[in-house]
C-alpha cells in the first residue's frame, strides 16, 4: 500500500523547503505581531503564529513532487579486489602515524 509513496527529498528540494519554512514563519510572525498590537491581545498574535507553524509544516514536511525535481545521480558500483583494500588500509595507517609524529 505505502510502497508507491515516495518518501525522499533531494538536496535542492531540502533547500527550497527551508526557504519556504522561513518565509512562512516570518510572514505569520509579522502578521501576528501586527494583529496582536492592533487588538492589544497577545493571544491573537500567538494563535496566528501557531497557524503559521501548522501551515509551514504542511508545506514543507511532506515530500511533495516540487521537492523531488533533481534526483541524485549515484555512481556505479566499482569492483574492488582484496589486495586493493589491504593497500588502501596500509596507506591510511601510514598517514595517521605520520600525523601523530608531528
Amino acid at each position: 500500500m505505502f510502497d508507491d509513496i515516495s518518501t525522499h527529498m533531494d538536496y535542492k528540494g531540502q533547500m527550497l523547503a527551508e526557504k519556504y519554512l522561513q518565509y512562512i514563519i516570518v510572514a505569520f510572525g509579522v502578521l501576528g505581531f501586527l494583529v496582536g498590537y492592533a487588538t492589544e491581545l497577545l493571544s491573537h498574535a500567538m494563535v496566528i503564529l501557531f497557524v503559521g507553524c501548522i501551515v509551514s509544516s504542511l508545506v514543507t514536511v511532506p515530500p511533495w513532487p516540487m521537492y523531488r525535481r533533481d534526483p541524485i545521480k549515484w555512481l556505479n558500483v566499482r569492483e574492488v579486489k582484496a589486495d586493493e583494500v589491504v593497500e588502501a588500509a596500509a596507506s591510511k595507517k601510514k598517514t595517521t602515524t605520520k600525523s601523530k609524529k608531528r
